[in-house]
């Protein structure tokens, strides 16, 4: 038992060292101490006597998604019952088996709010949220954190900050010309060292249909909990993150006509408040026209990449865009601006599993090392 603690603790560490360089000392303390790992103030505390399901449960949480509380995990309820005698449990999650051992002397009062994992098909326990126990860790997080967010107790989120991520902007009055493929390449190798999630506010992206994958919420639905109740975002936002190649990304809008109803200022706020939850380095913006404040956003980016082609047609619209950023007197976008014209590739990524290989990959990389790095 105890190679099996040292073996995942070893494993977490790894987890929460790699956290840390993405956030800062500052955003998130990290440690394993005494089997417990930190990551915020509020407690939340996983308790199963089934160690493998607790761990990986853990491992999910601590990896995956981004809680505002301090994780504490226990394999033995007396353990639980001593922790619990001394400090305040804002959330529980047990399984209903180490629940039976503790329910009669547990007293209910030392937690705010307690999810049972059940087990089998037997009764609900009264005045508890049940949650069906097998099934993947992303359902069980997503159960939870939807019942948390519906009550009245949690009034906290992080705010954005000036060490949010580095915004990095694609944009090009030029169409066709590979700038979604160019995005999502970039945004798959910076997340092999780096927390980066993808946005796409095109009007009609064509990501579901690609990956096939069907969403129940887009970006409008986190728009929308973001102008009704900002201060359960963080709550809702974990469970809306999808992940593809190893980059992270919010569903883009199935209804098109939803991101011009937007206001500009809005979507600006909305990804501050999305890089202080997720705890993201980088953000890519894969922009459209169809958005408003595209200007503004363009002006929050560190670097904006505008691809474009050697036809005429081509040439003569960004031309144009330049004209038009030089009269508005934009000329910050200008300076933050590489134009790339594309070589010839023999062969482009057929699936967004082969987006990382290849010659785009190629092309992407050295703009890394040159561009972002610098």
């Amino acid at each position: 038992m105890e190679n099996l603690w040292r073996k995942f603790e070893k494993g977490l560490s790894h987890l929460l060292e790699k956290q840390n360089s993405f956030c800062g000392a500052d955003s998130v303390q990290h440690g394993v101490q005494n089997r417990r790992f930190i990551l915020k103030q509020k407690i939340m505390a996983i308790c199963d006597t089934e160690e493998g399901y607790a761990f990986r449960m853990a491992e999910y949480i601590l990896e995956k998604v981004k809680l505002p509380y301090t994780l504490h995990l226990f394999t033995a309820v007396e353990e639980l019952k001593k922790f619990a005698g001394r400090e305040e449990i804002e959330v529980l999650l047990i399984a209903e088996g180490a629940w039976r051992l503790i329910r009669e002397e547990f007293v209910r009062s030392q937690v705010a709010q307690m999810f049972v994992l059940q087990e089998g098909e037997g009764e609900e326990q009264e005045e508890l949220c049940c949650i069906n126990k097998y099934q993947s860790p992303e359902k069980v997080v997503q159960k939870m954190l939807d019942v948390i967010a519906d009550g009245e107790g949690f009034k906290e989120y992080p705010e954005a900050s000036d060490t949010a991520a580095k915004m990095i902007g694609i944009y090009s009055p030029v169409k066709r010309c590979l700038q979604t493929s160019f995005a999502l390449t970039l945004g798959q190798l910076l997340a092999r060292e780096h927390r980066t999630l993808y946005l796409n506010f095109e009007m009609y992206s064509g990501l579901g249909e690609l990956l096939q994958r069907e969403y129940q919420t887009d970006m409008l639905d986190v728009m929308y909990y973001f102008q009704s109740a900002r201060e359960k975002l963080a709550l809702r936002l974990p469970a809306m993150i999808q992940s593809a190649g190893g980059l992270d990304y919010i569903p883009p809008m199935q209804y098109a006509l939803g991101i011009r109803e937007v206001p500009g200022e809005q979507w600006l706020a909305l990804c501050r408040d999305i890089a202080a939850i997720g705890e993201y380095e980088y953000l890519i913006l894969d922009l459209d026209d169809g958005i408003d404040g595209l200007f503004d956003l363009l002006k929050n980016c560190r670097k904006i990449y505008t691809i474009t082609r050697d036809d005429p047609f081509a040439m003569a619209k960004l031309r144009q865009y330049e004209q038009m950023l030089q009269l508005g007197e934009l000329e910050e976008i200008t300076e933050k601006t590489v134009k790339c014209r594309f070589p010839i590739f023999k062969q482009l990524p057929q699936s967004l599993d082969m987006m990382t290989h290849g010659e785009l990959a190629g092309y992407v990389k050295s703009i890394i090392k040159e561009d972002i790095y610098e």
